[in-house]
């Protein structure tokens, strides 16, 4: 009697867990380069909108082309670019994301950062 409830209350929690997004997604390493970014005509400015360039993904064990496209603007956050670093050798996907209040993306918010739009930020 007793393991019927508590098999329901843990599918209960699998199901929920499955439909969160991960707090952080998982970082993918790769070591093929992307290739140079294509030359993109950037459109006029939105309103409420901020755009993302196109980029290369990893797919398919392959780099593949996606377009810039606009993104819905966050009022008190920053956009941060998609892009790939390179890191001991390999190459490094940071998806697109929002920063609160870091213009510089740093990890540390406006109001506290001592060196605000600090380019070497990694």
């Amino acid at each position: 009697m007793i393991a019927k409830p508590l098999v329901v209350a843990s599918l209960a929690v699998l199901s929920w867990s499955a439909l969160l997004p991960a707090a952080s997604a998982a970082q993918l390493i790769v070591q093929v380069a992307p290739p140079p970014p294509r030359v993109e005509v950037v459109p006029a400015p939105r309103r409420g909108m901020v755009w993302s360039p196109g980029h290369w993904e990893w797919r398919h064990q392959r780099h593949v082309w996606v377009e810039g496209s606009w993104v819905k603007a966050r009022p008190g956050y920053v956009y941060a670019q998609p892009e790939w670093r390179q890191v001991n050798g390999r190459w490094a996907w940071q998806a697109g994301h929002w920063n609160r209040g870091d213009r510089d993306g740093d990890g540390v918010p406006n109001r506290y950062d001592r060196r605000p739009g600090n380019p070497h930020r990694y």
